[in-house]
């Protein structure tokens, strides 16, 4: 199938080269044209564990075979001229959605700009799909507006489940599919055009749910809002573990061998950030208020509230290991990225750490795989440094706040080497405290003794 994805940030260009592998002859689209350029050269202008892998294999394929030949053979090309959407049979609309200026709200300009431009290059009979995460609502009105302009076009809501770190796999094998529809006399047939879309993940056995408009629109956030309250769980009771000389680990690991509770999302720690679940809760939130629903998720505003409290016990944690003061010590962080596989910085828990730190009067270095470039841009008063033992030397207190595996794996033995001072602080609870404290180490981390 012809298929156009609007928008190439994240979401985009992973749902791009995706729909490329699967089959599909596929032209992505963004105002950016040094993003455009990048990928054209099989360059994705973020970090994703295989995705360049994936685009250059593909562009490859298309140049050695030519675009689109063949039965199956799949085609993808970047473009800044939204025109070369014409043709397609379904349009994929992938534009971020972050959060307003001075509000929880989000901000839609993107997504309704992406849908007024493509309706003028849309053909009865084409799909428009939206996947941004949007609030409850918008996926009707955007279909009433398509309607006045392209009444024989059909919207669907279809949204994405990428985790940062597994996207390719996600999409190429989602454990679900989600297609928001009406129920009319269309619906069957338009669900028959997205099953054809997605043959093989649904041959693969991803599960199939057709529903209407505001239910799609609220997968997505709420799921994002019962992972979020689930971590923020776990890191309350890290706090009471904390007053009560518990030990949080062992705590998720006994309360997670229920069944109806289970382990994943139980691991007490910095807490969570990136471009997702702290402005998805939000935007949640505030669409509740204005539909007047807004006591139902009143809950979320504590979820949010004792997330970013372990931002600043992590920081008090530092400055009690490192005897009351930060002035004159050096503070080395492991970690600017908001979670590891990851060059996203939006939110990062680890920069906001760093940052305190640094206005406290330490000297900190921060250093990371991936992110540092976008860490710079962030908070360029940080001093970054890429290689990892440069950044280890003659530090005072050692901070693990992203959990990667370079990070993880470290030898106490071997560190003891590099820093003046013993002192770690395991911000994502990833490390045997056994191990370090035998190593002569002081370990501390959040909820354990």
């Amino acid at each position: 199938m012809k298929i156009s994805v609007i928008g190439c940030g994240y979401l985009g260009v992973v749902h791009a080269a995706c729909m490329a592998r699967l089959g599909h002859d596929v032209v992505g689209v963004d105002v950016d044209e040094r993003k455009i350029a990048a990928l054209q050269s099989a360059a994705a202008p973020f970090y994703e564990p295989g995705l360049n892998e994936l685009l250059a294999d593909i562009q490859a394929g298309c140049t050695a075979h030519g675009a689109g030949t063949g039965a199956g053979a799949g085609s993808l090309r970047f473009t800044t001229d939204l025109e070369q959407i014409a043709g397609a049979r379904a349009h994929f609309v992938c534009v971020g959605t972050p959060q307003r200026k001075g509000e929880n709200a989000a901000d839609l300009r993107y997504v309704d700009a992406a849908f007024a431009s493509a309706a003028a290059y849309l053909a009865p009979g084409d799909l428009i799909i939206g996947k941004s995460t949007v609030p409850v609502g918008t996926a009707g009105r955007l279909a009433e507006d398509l309607h006045r302009t392209v009444p024989e076009a059909r919207l669907v809501w279809n949204p994405e489940f990428l985790r940062e770190g597994h996207a390719v796999t996600d999409t190429l094998h989602p454990d679900r599919l989600v297609y928001g529809i009406p129920d009319d006399e269309h619906r069957e047939t338009t669900a028959a055009v997205l099953d054809e879309i997605y043959a093989a993940p649904l041959a693969g056995g991803s599960a199939r749910l057709v529903t209407d408009y505001p239910t799609a629109e609220l997968v997505k956030t709420a799921a994002n809002s019962f992972l979020a309250t689930k971590i923020s769980f776990i890191n309350a009771m890290a706090e009471l573990c904390e007053a009560a000389g518990a030990d949080v680990t062992e705590l998720a690991d006994a309360i997670g061998l229920d069944d109806r509770i289970g382990r994943k999302f139980l691991n007490a720690g910095l807490g969570f950030g990136g471009g997702c679940l702290p402005k998805d809760i939000r935007a949640f939130m505030a669409r509740a208020g204005e539909l007047g629903a807004d006591q139902a998720l009143t809950f979320l505003r504590e979820v949010d509230s004792i997330n970013m409290r372990r931002r600043i016990r992590m920081v008090e944690l530092a400055r009690e290991v490192c005897d009351g003061s930060f002035l004159g010590k050096t503070i080395t962080v492991l970690g600017a990225a908001f979670k590891p596989e990851s060059d996203d910085v939006r939110d990062s828990p680890a920069l906001n750490v760093a940052a305190q730190i640094q206005l406290q009067g330490g000297n900190v270095v921060v250093t990371d795989p991936q992110a540092l470039t976008n860490a710079e841009q962030r908070y360029p008063d940080l001093r970054y440094e890429p290689d990892l033992q440069f950044a280890l030397a003659g530090a005072d207190a050692v901070l693990l706040l992203t959990e990667w595996g370079d990070y993880t794996g470290l030898d106490p033995e071997k560190t003891a080497t590099l820093v003046r001072a013993r002192r770690i602080l395991d911000g994502r609870n990833v490390l045997d405290p056994t191990t370090w404290r035998a190593a002569g180490w002081t370990y501390r981390a959040l909820g354990r003794p």
